[in-house]
């Protein structure tokens, strides 16, 4: 096949000083493009089956999260319908348990996560001039080993005895004594997860390292590829210590072990420590990417250059450090000593430093811009606000005495999800709203697209905010029942609660109706953007970069 090349393209690594993400390319950048347009895809069911090309497996990954996003907000409904009055109203306490489990574990596993892990398949390659991921089988794999994941854990819920009912964290005895019969078909799908998780993020490490264009140097990668650098770094480290957790659960309950069963001579707390040490750097695997997206999307509408780049870089690497030394925050009320109490509690502290500097930064770039507010960039700001709303009460959380009054109350609810949906999950809407146009080929509906916005971001706090007074007041969390002076609050949270789930039908809409036609959009869509994906055409072709580009 006959490959397209301008004049200035040359494969030599070009010498040029460090520079930011915004000045890796601009329209002129010197590209090489397979004459394949997007309508010479493979057609057809197999091409889905069979594909390695990234851009299908990012588009099957993103479909794949945002089904998971509706299956888990379904289980949310459920949950806040129950909690809508005092008193047991629709379901069983045992199925409510049920339900709160499987929520977290459809939105962490299959919604955020994969929702990363599909920007980071179609993004990559194209913001780093490669022509594909570098292990493009393995690509294919780890995708088409999820559906069947999550198809064992939600036939869970058909099972004699139901579903997981012990909470995401699945902390023993609660799973290992008191579990149903169904905890192995969770065990096994928990697996699955994480060697999905695993190949992934061994695909884009290899990718980053061995793909980039020439003149690509490490200081002049994009922020949103060095997130994705070290939140695979990361899932390397911690998936392994989940699966031993989860292993030891599955031996404890049915294999006569004693690892955690205190009759036996283990320890219970133990598992609080393993699934911990995994636990939070595994908040940070769903939110460092975000600051990627964030950073890419607010010098885009402000007009400046990313302020701060290599500030950014080095706060990010001290923010994935410091994850591996405060996971025992969970646990002050478990009766730690109090030596380990002031240690995790200094050091989780410290961690809102790099993550501060990351928000100053951000806000710096925007002080004095030429800003737009354009959709991706409304849920970048409202993103910015709500994640530092987050991070102040992980602060309060932080402080030990003050720790067990919110301890497992409403107010630790409202703390996460402040971080994860107004936080991870508004930074993926940011990006849909952001590459849509590049990836579809057309403009989506600006006035749909700003109610989904509107919608969205009322709701998440009507939802959420007041889910920080009834904590503070001291209702326990998964509890299918409360004491009658939480009624009207909890009947706020569930009104704010079914207007977001129906907001993100608005988004569906959005995203269905721009695939299907629209505006015509230009290979640059946004005009201030910058980068090599942007130097290829709307929609991007099936194969780009068939030679690598020159980055000047």
């Amino acid at each position: 096949m006959k490959t397209s090349k301008p004049e200035s393209l040359t494969t030599e690594s070009v010498k040029s000083a460090p520079a930011t993400d915004g000045e890796l390319a601009g329209a002129n950048s010197a590209i090489a493009i397979d004459d394949h347009d997007h309508h010479d895809a493979p057609k057809g069911i197999t091409r889905w089956l069979y594909s390695t090309n990234h851009k299908d497996i990012g588009t099957l990954y993103l479909w794949f999260s945002f089904i998971m996003f509706l299956t888990g907000g379904a289980m949310a409904m459920i949950i806040r319908a129950e909690l809508f009055q005092p008193g047991l109203q629709l379901v069983e306490p045992e199925f409510f348990n049920q339900m709160t489990t499987v929520h977290g574990l459809v939105m962490v596993f299959g919604a955020v996560m994969p929702a990363f892990t599909g920007l980071a398949n179609w993004m990559i390659p194209l913001m780093i001039g490669a022509p594909d991921m570098a292990l493009p089988r393995m690509n294919n794999l780890s995708f088409w080993i999820l559906p069947f994941a999550f198809l064992i854990l939600l036939s869970s819920l058909f099972t004699q005895g139901g579903g997981p009912n012990f909470g995401w964290t699945f902390y023993a005895p609660l799973s290992t004594t008191y579990g149903p019969d169904s905890t192995a078909l969770f065990v096994f799908s928990v697996h699955i997860m994480g060697i999905s998780s695993i190949m992934g993020a061994i695909n884009v490490i290899v990718t980053i390292v061995n793909l980039r264009a020439p003149g690509m140097t490490w200081f002049k990668m994009p922020m949103f590829v060095w997130t994705w650098l070290i939140t695979a770094f990361l899932l390397i480290a911690v998936m392994p210590v989940l699966a031993g957790a989860v292993t030891m659960v599955l031996t404890d309950k049915y294999f006569g072990t004693s690892f955690f069963e205190a009759a036996g001579g283990g320890d219970p707390v133990m598992f609080q420590h393993i699934f911990w040490f995994f636990g939070h750097p595994e908040v940070y695997i769903m939110i460092l990417p975000s600051f990627g997206i964030v950073s890419a999307i607010v010098p885009a509408f402000s007009g400046k250059k990313l302020f701060g780049y290599h500030s950014m870089v080095y706060a990010t690497c001290s923010i994935a450090l410091l994850s591996f030394l405060v996971w025992a925050h969970h646990m002050f009320t478990t009766g730690m000593p109090v030596f380990a109490e002031l240690f995790f509690m200094y050091c989780t502290m410290l961690i809102a430093v790099p993550t501060g500097v990351k928000v100053f930064n951000w806000v710096a770039t925007m002080w004095r811009g030429a800003m737009t507010f354009e959709t991706p960039m409304l849920f970048t700001i409202a993103f910015i606000i709500l994640f530092t709303i987050g991070g102040f009460s992980g602060l309060m959380l932080a402080i030990v005495p003050a720790d067990f009054q919110y301890h497992d109350t409403y107010f630790v609810v409202a703390h996460f999800h402040y971080v994860l949906v107004s936080g991870a999950v508004f930074s993926i809407m940011a990006a849909a709203y952001y590459w849509l146009p590049k990836w579809t080929g057309h403009m989506y509906d600006n006035r749909l697209s700003l109610w989904h916005f509107w919608c969205s971001v009322i709701s998440v706090n009507v939802l959420f905010f007041p889910m920080h007074f009834v904590g503070l007041a001291g209702m326990p969390r998964r509890i299918p029942d409360y004491a009658i002076q939480f009624a009207d609050i909890n009947q706020i949270v569930s009104i704010g609660g079914f207007a977001f789930g129906l907001s993100q039908l608005i988004f569906l809409w959005v995203v269905i109706k721009c695939i299907r036609g629209g505006e015509k959009a230009e290979a640059k869509v946004w005009d201030r953007a910058e980068g090599l994906e942007w130097t290829v055409p709307s929609p991007a072709p099936h194969h780009t970069f068939s030679t690598p580009p020159k980055v000047d």
